[in-house]
């Protein structure tokens, strides 16, 4: 009998843990998503110096030789139990590929993993964070922060349905 009871308890347990860990991801995707998403992309035609041209109508648009947008979104990383100290290289600005690599890490979540980590080491993070682009006046790690409850909330409703 006892034998009976423990495999039951364990199959409620290893149920539980799954539906932690569908869930869990779930969240991660709409996490990532969303910080991808919100991430400004390099465009000099809205640059102020550039902007300042256009409306002198004399001179060409700067940009720093080799220059393309998509380097910030495209260094988004996702890691468990190891905050990233490198940038990936990656140029993304559609955010597609940013996406499918971060989602590939977030596949290998398990239960018991201590830490994630959803991290940008470009230099220039932090001033994108605070502001410095119009195109995210307000950060994208703070609002998303502030949209982690709904996020789950979402994740545990889609996994109902």
């Amino acid at each position: 009998m006892t034998n009976n009871f423990t495999v039951a308890i364990n199959a409620f347990v290893s149920k539980a843990e799954e539906k932690m860990e569908v869930v869990t991801k779930v969240t991660f995707i709409k996490i990532l998503a969303r910080l991808v998403m919100m991430s400004p992309v390099g465009n000099p035609s809205i640059w102020q110096v550039n902007a300042k041209i256009a409306e002198k109508g004399k001179g060409k648009e700067r940009k720093p030789a080799g220059f393309t947008g998509g380097r910030f979104r495209g260094n988004w990383q996702v890691t468990f139990d190891e905050i990233p100290m490198k940038e990936t290289g990656r140029i993304d600005k559609t955010g597609g590929v940013t996406q499918t690599e971060g989602n590939l890490v977030i596949g290998q979540f398990k239960v018991g993993m201590q830490s994630v980590y959803f991290s940008n080491v470009v230099p220039y993070a932090y001033r994108l964070e605070m502001g410095h682009s119009k195109q995210a006046p307000n950060g994208m790690v703070r609002i998303t922060a502030q949209e982690f409850q709904q996020f789950f909330h979402q994740a545990i409703a889609e996994r109902k349905g």
